[in-house]
């Protein structure tokens, strides 16, 4: 891997990570439209511990609060920490169990263009949530997010987009459906790493494009999810919307017409 080739695949996965658009549909349209060779187990893992270091920036003290709440055995704080570990129990098993399947959509162009314009119309359809009161989900709420991660593993369907929606129409405020989302994302993303581990073999990058690629990944990814969370703030996360369906749209093309 060149060093150009590994900066644009660390920003694509830093700021598709945490934006509603997608991190796993950008990286497949990206190596079919733009010929980018696709980057060795090493990489990936790299890259997702570069995101992973940009949630636990944005979110270490909401964190630390609940590790400490639950040492306590403070109730609120074991609440909030059965509701993610009820929330990471669909994707957990579907990853078990689907992998190598969703694995094989990756190679294929028109399903992840489908499926981003699936997740331009959940985010559009977000404008229809009333303005949610709760702090946190329900256990039927948890169990509704956990789906919509455990859906968000197929190429093209943004995990944010999907967790963030299903929070709004389950009643939560906006700032604190983000927070759910994100942390249910660090055993996400984590995981996702741990699972790859096992087939690093010897890699073919050399160590300064890791470490390039990890301070890139994370710095894109933080200052992306600052975004979101700005965006989500001011009532403008449907926005993303068009994104998705143009990108959905231009990937069908594309794909359809072999330009």
């Amino acid at each position: 891997m060149t060093l150009l080739t590994v900066i644009i695949l660390a920003v694509i996965q830093g700021i598709t990570e945490f934006l509603p658009v997608s991190s796993s549909g950008h990286l497949a349209l990206a190596g079919t439209v733009m010929n980018i060779p696709p980057g060795d187990i090493t990489f990936e893992v790299v890259v997702h511990v570069g995101t992973l270091m940009a949630v636990l920036a944005v979110y270490w003290k909401d964190l630390v609060g609940l590790v400490s709440g639950v040492l306590r055995k403070q109730k609120e704080s074991l609440i909030l920490a059965g509701l993610l570990v009820l929330g990471s129990i669909p994707a957990a098993a579907a990853g078990f169990l689907l992998a190598d399947s969703v694995e094989q959509l990756f190679d294929r162009p028109v399903v992840v263009s489908i499926m981003l314009i699936v997740t331009g119309c959940v985010l559009f359809s977000t404008r229809l949530a009333k303005q949610g009161k709760r702090e946190n989900p329900s256990i039927i709420g948890s169990l509704m997010i956990g789906l919509a991660q455990a859906v968000a593993l197929l190429p093209g369907i943004s995990r944010s987009g999907f967790t963030i929606s299903s929070g709004l129409f389950a009643g939560i405020r906006k700032e604190k459906a983000a927070r759910f989302s994100f942390l249910l994302s660090i055993p996400a993303i984590a995981g996702a790493a741990v699972l790859k581990l096992g087939d690093i073999g010897e890699s073919g990058i050399e160590l300064p494009l890791i470490i390039v690629g990890l301070v890139v990944s994370a710095v894109t990814g933080y200052l992306a999810l600052r975004l979101l969370l700005s965006f989500l703030s001011k009532g403008k996360f449907s926005v993303f919307a068009w994104y998705c369906w143009a990108l959905g749209l231009s990937g069908l093309v594309i794909s359809i017409t072999g330009g």
